[in-house]
Formats: structure tokens, sequence, C-alpha cells
């Protein structure tokens, strides 16, 4: 099909609204803006919490978690094994905890043996979940693993007058009917509430970290009002962690206006609060009231030191601004829809690709990259994988929408000479990036990600994929800096062995099956792909700046060693034993599929590397970006077909929810943004393969808008077809 020039862009989004009708854990709804973001439950605010928090899996073994992986048990999805917290989160605000005794980080230190003699690494740590019993001698590690932690800044909730009115529980809502209009970023809840028809809106704005609410009801006549709350941060602690310092102190600016100084610990944010009505803050909560039937709050939550001029906003203001973003955000770059499909599966993948727009934009188009559950509550305490950023942001390049992945790229600048120090502490030149870190750009102790490298290159993709969608000269001044001391890195940590280079252990691939071989570990198929493609372009950057090609990236890049092939001709994972473990990722599809084509990779040894996984692969042991993976493989080798099946393989892991999450581990990852980022990302590599001249499989209609991504994929997405 060719491209549309009249996609009712509207009419598209609208039509993949989440609606919810009924209260379940997983019932949420989020608003906000990349940096900020508030998730509400089916009455439009922040009212049920304890029906929403995570409850531990009871099939969940506990152990030492040494070997590294969360559980993985077979079972058919429900998702009424899930929950999804109300939070409300932030870019910005973070704190520590106070320990019984003072850590240092050289207890987290293993030296390892290379050709270049030792080099240490910060892997004393189990991965595990903050609060599970830890062994002494990773205490030190799991503090700095788990610390800082990102805070939950407060939450709306409805609330009934101070007169022994029964508790609100989700019982007490009934014939509810909440909608997130996707068009303006608006959450609409309607319900009865002790027979009385409330109806709520609720808003973020685009561009600071404002919120408000709209509430129309006869029970506000009647005593009810909306409460700003400060809960207790909801980390579980662990036992050698002091239990926190939490205060509040609020200031009154006006008579329906209050500001509030919020300390965790050593960090302090500030809340202003606002309403039309009458405003009683005090304690740990700000109630407002009014006599009427109608109520507005907004509130706006900033790091700011005091005496910083308040930011006064009302509900119009937000809502408006929310509006406006919104709609533009839709009306730019890419559209695509499935709309006329005969196959009945189309509608639930379009719906997929609308609410993963949302969800990543919500969630992941901020300042640092973005954790793995974004804004919406914590895993890893909030902390964000680097090895991940790829599959959160490439899509907003890919979707013609790269200034939202731009946002985030002042922290790469930022975090540079980190990422020099911790290079240079092992023997390296340039720069090393690491794989789970927070805005402060500390390395987070693991035995599994300080071995991870397939983060290294990501910084050049990404800004590769923004290059390519267009760019001033000016973009290349500014970010050659990042490519330049990330190539170093690269060409650096390699070994050279008889004129061919190597990517030697201690090493993990993306694949993180392998832990327990990580000072055997060598060649991983994906990754000496990614070494030489990224050292390629590193040096095409140096040509367009004017600069010569850098003699060490290019032979590194030149003379990489092959990918080393099972019998059955299919590409291994490494090149050591096992050589390939049939569960977790199948990345050596990212070769080519996340790669563009490259004289490293055979097309026909893929496909029948693809065959092979479709085969035989544990497919629940796998992750959500794991289908979009084998998409864009397939889209690659111009299996268009295969394609769009493994985006609706039917697995627990490839389960999306109403609101467009989608759940992975019960008891702790209720949602997982990787997998909507990498879904959009493998629905750019179709359009690209279509728009190269791929026929669109019998039984599906594929229109397109805005431009087509194949620019930006590679100019050579059909040189891959077999």
């Amino acid at each position: 099909m060719m491209p549309s020039s009249k996609i009712d862009r509207r009419s598209l989004v609208r039509r993949h609204n989440p609606v919810l009708t009924a209260a379940h854990p997983t019932g949420v709804l989020t608003v906000g803006n990349g940096d900020v973001a508030m998730t509400v439950d089916i009455t439009g605010l922040q009212t049920l919490p304890a029906f929403h928090e995570l409850v531990p899996d009871p099939r969940r073994v506990a152990g030492t978690g040494l070997d590294g992986l969360p559980e993985q048990r077979p079972r058919v999805f429900d998702a009424d094994d899930f929950q999804i917290p109300l939070r409300t989160q932030s870019s910005w605000a973070w704190y520590r905890t106070r320990t019984t005794r003072e850590f240092d980080r050289d207890e987290t230190v293993t030296r390892y043996d290379t050709a270049r003699g030792p080099v240490p690494y910060f892997d004393r740590m189990g991965l595990q979940r903050a609060g599970d019993e830890i062994a002494d001698e990773f205490a030190a590690g799991a503090w700095f693993h788990f610390n800082p932690r990102r805070a939950h800044l407060g939450r709306l909730a409805l609330t009934p007058p101070d007169d022994g009115s029964p508790a609100l529980d989700p019982d007490s809502v009934l014939n509810p009917r909440t909608e997130l209009d996707l068009w303006s970023g608006r959450v609409h809840a309607m319900y009865l509430l002790h027979g009385e028809t409330v109806a709520v809106t609720t808003v973020g704005h685009p561009s600071d970290a404002s919120f408000a609410v709209q509430v129309e009801s006869r029970l506000l006549s009647q005593g009810w009002g909306v409460s700003w709350m400060f809960d207790a941060q909801p980390d579980d602690l662990a036992a050698f962690e002091l239990p926190l310092r939490e205060s509040t102190h609020w200031s009154r600016r006006a008579p329906g206006a209050a500001t509030a100084r919020r300390r965790i610990e050593e960090t302090t944010y500030h809340v202003e609060v606002s309403t039309d009505g009458v405003l009683d803050a005090r304690g740990d909560a700000a109630l407002a009231t009014t006599g009427s039937g109608s109520l507005e709050v907004v509130v706006v939550l900033h790091p700011a030191e005091p005496g910083a001029p308040a930011i006064d906003r009302t509900f119009a203001d937000v809502a408006d601004a929310a509006a406006l973003w919104w709609e533009g955000y839709w009306q730019s770059g890419v559209a695509v829809t499935f709309e006329g499909s005969d196959d009945e599966r189309a509608d639930e993948l379009e719906r997929r690709v609308v609410l993963s727009q949302y969800l990543t934009a919500v969630n992941g188009a901020g300042a640092t990259p973005p954790a793995e559950t974004g804004l919406t509550y914590n895993t890893w305490t909030g902390k964000f994988h680097l090895e991940m950023h790829w599959w959160h942001g490439a899509h907003f390049a890919l979707w013609g929408r790269g200034d939202l992945l731009e946002r985030s790229l002042g922290w790469y600048h930022d975090a540079l000479e980190a990422a020099r120090r911790t290079a240079a502490w092992q023997g390296y030149r340039g720069a090393r990036w690491p794989k789970q870190t927070d805005p402060a750009a500390q390395e987070s102790p693991s035995n599994i990600g300080v071995f991870l490298v397939w983060q290294q290159p990501h910084i050049i993709h990404l800004l590769e994929l923004l290059r390519r969608q267009g760019r001033e000269p000016e973009f290349l001044l500014e970010h050659y800096p990042l490519v330049e001391a990330t190539a170093d890195f690269m060409a650096d940590f390699v070994e050279e062995r008889d004129g061919v280079f190597v990517l030697p252990p201690p090493i993990i691939p993306a694949q993180e099956s392998y832990l327990a071989d990580r000072r055997a570990n060598a060649n991983p198929t994906f990754e000496l792909a990614y070494w030489s493609w990224a050292l390629d372009v590193a040096n095409e950057w140096r040509a367009l700046l004017g600069l010569a090609p850098r003699r060490e990236w290019q032979r590194v890049a030149d003379n990489m060693a092959a990918p080393t092939l099972l019998d059955d001709g299919t590409y291994a994972a490494l090149s050591t034993p096992p050589h390939l473990i049939r569960k977790d990722h199948p990345s050596m599809l990212m070769a080519l599929g996340w790669l563009p084509p490259t004289e490293m990779i055979s097309p026909d040894v893929m496909r029948s590397t693809l065959d092979a996984v479709w085969a035989r692969w544990d497919l629940q042991s796998s992750w959500g970006w794991d289908y979009p993976v084998m998409a864009m493989t397939a889209a690659r080798l111009g299996d268009l077909r295969r394609a769009f099946d493994a985006l609706l393989l039917p697995s627990p892991k490839n389960e999306f929810l109403a609101n467009g999450h989608n759940p992975q581990i019960p008891g702790f990852l209720s949602l997982y943004l990787p997998a909507n980022g990498g879904l959009l990302a493998a629905i750019a590599h179709i359009v690209a393969a279509i728009e190269a001249g791929t026929p669109v499989p019998e039984g599906w209609r594929v229109a397109y808008e805005g431009g087509a991504p194949s620019a930006t994929l590679t100019d050579r997405t059909a040189s891959a077809v077999g």
C-alpha cells in the first residue's frame, strides 16, 4: 500500500482512547510530560492507593539473587496477577537512604584478569529487590545499586468529610466510566458515589510540573473535597537501612493557596497547591473544599529554593496548554493506520501502536533517559538502564519526533566526565557508559550490568538517527564529543589476536543468560556487528565535519571477528561455550534488524536463524522487546507476514493491557516501556520495508503519512532481501 495523505489523525487516535468501566489493580491512566507524571485510578484521581499497590507474587521463590535473573516461572497470562501503583514522579526528585554503617564503593569491586592486566568491576551485588534479604558481603553493593531512589512526590485524592462517612473503596464507585482522551491529554471520569454523580477531569501541563483537576458533584456541598497528600515513600528498606526521615512545612500565600516544603532525608522539593475553593493545609495534606457543586485544584511541583516566585496556574491554563501540545504531537511526524485490513488482529495492533505513542511521550520524553517503568512507578528504585535507552527513544527519531529524543541528550554531556573516569579507572581510553545509573551518572554495582557492553554504541546510533532525520551542521559539532569519546573506548576495549579484533571477557551479551560464563564469554554476535557498524558511523561523522578518519577506529571496524555459526548453519549467541541458550533475548537477530545490512552478516544465515528462533525459542523467558526484535529482523529480510505475526505472537510477555501497558513479572514488573518503544521501532521498520518496495502481506492494509522512516533507518533497507 502506498502512503496515504488523508489519514484522519484525530479519528485514528481517539478510537483507541482507553476506557475503564470497572476498578482493577491495573486499571490506571497517566498524565504528564516526560519529566513529571501522575497516575490515577478509576476515580480520575489517586483515591484508592492500597487497591493498586504491588502484591508480592506468591509463586516467587526467594533466593540469594546471585543468579542475577528475575523469577521466570512458566505461567498463563492473567491480568489479575498484576497491579500498577498510584504515583506522582519526576526526572529530578531523588533521595538517598541512611544506613547503619557507612559503605565504600571499594567494597563492591572485583578485579578480573584480562590480556591487559587486572580490570576492576563493581560487581559485588546479587540482583535482588531492595527489601530482600541480602548477605553482608553484598550489602555495600546493594546500597549503591538501589540508591539514589526516585521519589514519590504525593497524590491527589477524592476525600470524604471528617464526619464518620464510610471509607472509600472500589466497591463504592458505581457505574464508572473513566476515559483518557489521547488527543487532549485529559482523563475524564464519571461515576456514582453514595448516590450522587461525580465528574472528574484531570490533566497535566506539557512543559512544567503542574497538574489540574476539576470536580463536579453535589457531594462537594456535603463536605467532600480533594486533598493533596504526602505519602510515606513506598520503597522497601533493607535491614541495614534506617527508617526514612520525612517532613512537611506549609506556608500560606493566599486564601486559597499554600506552599509545602517537603523533605525526604537530604532532598527537598516544593509543592504549590491552589484552589477556587477553601484550602486547609496542615500536616501531610492540603484539603480543598467548597460550598458549591464545583471545585478546581491545581498542584505545581518543583525543586526550587525557598523564595522562588510562585507559579500561578488555573485549571483552564493547564487544560488548554495540554490540549494544544497533544494536538501538535499527534499532528506531527508519522501516522500509521491499519484500517481496512481483513486480518482480525489489525485493530489490536493499531491500538497498541497508538497507546505506545502516548505512553512513551508521557513517561520517557524527559531530561534523562527513562526508567523501564518510566514515571509510573519504580523498579530498580527508579534508576534508568542505558542499554534500554534505544528502545525507549529511537522511535521518536524514526517517527519524525526527534525533538523528544533530543531532550535527554544533555544528560549524556553532563555524564561524559563520569563515563571518562570509569574508563580510565579500568585502564581504557574514552568514555565507558554505565548500564544502570541515575542523574549523577554513578554506575550501579551489579553482577550482570557492569559486564554488558551493548549500551556503548547506543549514543552513536541515536545521534545518527537524528542526523539522518535532518539536522544542521551545528548538531554534529555539538554532539561530536560524545561520538569521539564513545568510539575511543570501543576501539580500546577490543583485543587484537592475529590481526583480528575480539570482544573479550569479562563480558555478558545482551542475552543475559551467560552470567555464569562472564570470565570466559567472548564475541557475542550482535555486539560484534554493532561495534563494527558504530565505529564506521563515528568516522562518517568525522568526514562530515571535515576531519581525517581515525585509523584505529577504521582498523577495528574492518577487522572485527566474524560471528560464530552453529552446526545447523545459524548464528550462535557468542563464540564461546555454550554458544547458544534458547531463552531470554534472541539477541543474535539484532545484528540484522536493529542494525542495517552490513558485510559482516549474511541475510541467508540470518533468515535461518530467525526460523530457528521461531521454532525453538522459550518465549516464556523472553521479554516484551523480543517480539519487536523478531519483527525488525523479519522486516529487514522482506518477510512482512512474519513481522506482523511476531508483534502479535500469543505469549504471556506479549500481552497489552487496556491502558497500553505490557506486563512482564507479577509483583514486580507490571509494565515495561521498552516493549512499547520496541513496537514503534518495529512498525517503523515495516513501513521502511514497504517504502523500499516490499509487498504488504495479504489481509493487511498499511497506510502512512508524514514521511517514511526509510532514510532514517538506512538507505539500503531492500538490500537484505534475498
